[in-house]
């Protein structure tokens, strides 16, 4: 009995210290490096990605993706950015589609496909996972 608590004990500690950082990890709303932008209110980009603004404060054109539904950065995001859970997100959409006033940004997946997706295109505003964020791209906000 006592053997098997000496390699229970160490394996709780590791998955809660593993969850906690995954828990714990930021979400970073990106744009390609060539972008004039340098940073952004969480209003600001949640307008974006609600569709009720089109633009950039440079008045260039802003060209919103989300990630996959169900995607762990998107459900943060939006839980920390827009305030909306997936339902409600869910409904936002159905009333807007239904009332011809929009369409949702369009999905590319995963980090690395926003990565590549705002890198190569000027417009495109997306969100990664922190621990994603490279080069590629630039960091207009960060929230955990």
């Amino acid at each position: 009995m006592k053997s098997r608590l000496r390699i229970f004990i160490p394996l709780v500690l590791v998955n809660a210290i593993v969850f906690s950082a995954a828990a714990q990890a930021g979400i970073a709303v990106v744009v390609s490096p060539d972008n004039g932008s340098s940073s952004m209110s969480k209003e600001e980009v949640a307008r974006l990605f609600l569709k009720k603004s089109k633009s950039f404060r440079s008045g260039a054109k802003a060209e919103p993706l989300d990630q996959g539904k169900g995607n762990d950065a998107r459900i943060s995001f939006y839980k920390e950015v827009v305030k909306k859970g997936p339902s409600q997100l869910s409904s936002y959409w159905s009333r807007m589609i239904f009332t011809g006033k929009g369409t949702p940004p369009k999905e590319v997946g995963d980090n690395e496909n926003v990565i590549k997706s705002v890198s190569s295109n000027i417009n495109a505003i997306g969100y990664i996972d922190t621990s994603s964020v490279d080069s590629r791209v630039k960091v207009l906000l960060t929230v955990n």
